[in-house]
Parts: structure tokens; C-alpha cells; sequence
């Protein structure tokens, strides 16, 4: 019997060396026969994968054509939901690029070379699936226009955009990631308003002077290190029920700028405040986690900024302070801090 299915097998690999069949393909568990032969229909649906590009059998919905030294858009089969066109040079976008990409979940384009003007009105005007799309680390001065309204990740980071408009984010409300850092932005005015389930904004490395008005309610993280705000509103984090880290570091906030128990809020875990012009350490609730506030001009340490009642049920849940890079000393520190600071295990001064 043993010699029967050698005499068989034997005859059989010739055969499929020669028609490229792997007789074998059923051992390979989700290399079955059903999985093995709809791979291959639907590599080849939808069109022919481009020569620059790799289209795997075994994930024939995504296309790689990053780091290929593309310039222009390739042909996009109808199949494809996973486009990976990043570290490339490609200049522009035009309306028909993506015509044929209805399917697409994922588009890759950072570290390319694209401009705004390159970017057609209508390039993702048909992409009514589309969830992340990466355009950081290229030459755009503006928000593309009529982006689909199905995106969750967004990501313009590393451009040179100057203004963001209400029209640049209307409809928006699936929006959950927007990374907008290390721009010009000097406005935004209302245009977050929009942006219903927004949990992570980083505006980071721009050139704003004042918090951008109508924050969204959800918001989980806000990053606005890097720019030149010097005040913040009343109430700025009062109607906040999810927000936990807030990084305002390299800023211009000052002691007037920062209204009486703006950081007393529970839910806070992190916040970054160093940095800035401080002389005194703000008041900050007792279930803050981290707080950063060194190379501030803070003159005074302050027990009562951590506990309004030191005793042994009263007490901070403080585990990182920074203060160094300030006008005070470990002499400073009054003696009963250990007791209100009891869970810090990292105190710099």
C-alpha cells in the first residue's frame, strides 16, 4: 500500500511543476482547495495587478507599491480594500486616479511628494468605504476637498497647512483620529464642531494662540504642545467625560491665563504643562496620575495644588511629578508631602 501512494505522488509532481498546481495545497490548512481556488479568481478580478506593484495571492485585496520610486498614480484593480503607496514621489491625485478603487478601506500616501492643487475635487469623492487615510509628510496647504465621510483615521500631519475650515470637516461625525500636528495652523475656528466621536486630536507643532473653539465631547486625548497659546477659556474642560491626557508643554500659559481649578477635574490621568511661564503650580485633582510642569518659573511648592486635606484617607494619586528646571529646591518640600504625595514614586525638583 505504502508503495502504491509513493508510485502516485511521484507521478503526480511532474504534472504539477509543469501546470504550476501544488498537489499538496490541501495540506496547507487555509491553503484548501475552496481558499486556494478563489484566491486566485479574485487575484485576477477586478483587473491585472500593475508591474510595480505586488498584489499577494494570498491577501489579493491589498496592492504594495510603497518605496517603488513611483511618480504617478498606478492602475487600481476593482478588488483592492488595502493600497500601500507611501515613500514614493508622487506629485498628484487627479479625479480618475481612484475611479475604479470604489472598494478601497485603507489608503496609504504619506512621504510623497503632493501638493493640494494636485489633489482633485473629486479624486475621493467615490470611496464611500474608505476608514484610514494617511496623507502626512507631503506638500499640502490645505485639507483635500469632499473627503468620505466614512473616515475614521486621518492623518495630514507634516504638511504646510496654514487654515482649517468648518467645509474642510463637515459631515464628519464617524471621525475618531485626526493627527494635524507640525503645520502653520493659525485658525480653526469652529470646524471641529463637527466631529462627534472624535477621541484623539493632535494639533501639536503649529502656530496657534488661543484653544480652538467647540472641542468635541469625546475626546480621549488632546495634544497641543508646540504653539503659542498663552490663555485658556473658562470651563475648558467642563464638559469632558472622557478626556484623560492633555500635553500643553512649549506653550506661553501663565498663571492669569490658567482660570482658578481649570485642571481639578477628575478623569484626568496625564498632564503636561512644562515648559511654559508658571510661577505657581496650578490645582489639579487628586486622581491625576502624571504631571509635568518642569522648566516652568514655579517659586513656591504648594501642597495644597495636590491636597486641600492631608490626612490619612486625603491623599494624591500623583505618581510622576516633575518640577525641575524651576526656582525651587528639595528644600522646599514641606514634611508632611510625603504624606499627601504617598503613591509618587518619581519626584524631580
Amino acid at each position: 500500500m505504502r508503495a502504491v501512494i509513493v508510485f502516485v505522488l511521484s507521478a503526480l509532481l511532474p504534472l504539477s511543476l509543469c501546470h504550476n498546481w501544488d498537489p499538496f495545497a490541501w495540506l496547507y490548512g487555509r491553503q484548501s482547495q475552496g481558499y486556494y481556488y478563489a484566491s486566485l479568481q479574485a487575484d485576477a478580478a477586478g483587473g491585472a495587478c500593475p508591474d510595480e506593484c505586488d498584489c499577494p495571492p494570498s491577501f489579493p485585496v491589498a496592492m504594495y507599491c510603497d518605496g517603488r520610486g513611483l511618480k504617478a498614480m498606478p492602475t487600481i484593480p476593482s478588488r483592492v480594500k488595502y493600497l500601500y503607496l507611501q515613500n514614493n514621489a508622487i506629485t498628484a491625485v487627479p479625479d480618475s486616479a481612484l475611479v475604479n478603487a470604489t472598494n478601497l478601506v485603507w489608503l496609504m500616501m504619506h512621504h510623497n511628494q503632493l501638493t493640494s492643487e494636485s489633489i482633485g475635487r473629486k479624486a475621493f469623492l467615490k470611496l464611500e468605504a474608505l476608514d484610514r487615510l494617511y496623507l502626512q509628510h507631503n506638500n499640502l496647504t490645505s485639507i483635500p476637498s469632499n473627503l468620505p465621510r466614512t473616515l475614521r483615521d486621518l492623518r495630514i500631519n507634516h504638511n504646510k497647512i496654514e487654515k482649517v475650515t468648518p467645509a474642510d470637516l463637515e459631515g464628519m461625525a464617524n471621525l475618531t483620529i485626526l493627527y494635524l500636528n507640525d503645520n502653520a495652523v493659525t485658525d480653526m475656528g469652529s470646524s471641529l464642531r463637527a466631529l462627534k466621536s472624535l477621541t484623539l486630536l493632535d494639533i501639536s507643532g503649529n502656530k496657534l494662540t488661543k484653544v480652538p473653539e467647540s472641542l468635541p465631547d469625546q475626546l480621549h486625548q488632546l495634544y497641543l504642545e508646540y504653539n503659542s497659546i498663552d490663555a485658556l477659556p473658562e470651563s475648558f474642560l467642563g464638559h469632558f467625560t472622557q478626556l484623560q491626557y492633555i500635553r500643553m508643554a512649549h506653550n506661553q500659559l501663565t498663571d492669569k491665563g490658567i482660570p482658578a481649578n481649570t485642571f481639578n477635574v477628575t478623569g484626568l490621568v496625564e498632564l503636561d504643562l512644562s515648559f511654559n511661564k508658571l510661577e505657581r503650580i496650578p490645582i489639579v485633582s487628586t486622581t491625576l496620575q502624571h504631571l509635568y510642569l518642569q522648566a516652568n518659573q514655579i517659586k513656591e511648592f504648594t501642597l495644597g495644588s495636590f491636597c486641600s486635606v492631608v490626612d490619612v484617607t486625603n491623599f494624591s494619586r500623583l505618581q510622576t511629578l516633575r518640577l525641575d528646571g524651576n526656582e525651587i529646591s528639595q528644600q522646599d518640600i514641606p514634611t508632611e508631602s510625603s504624606l499627601c504625595l504617598r503613591q509618587a514614586s518619581t519626584v524631580e525638583i
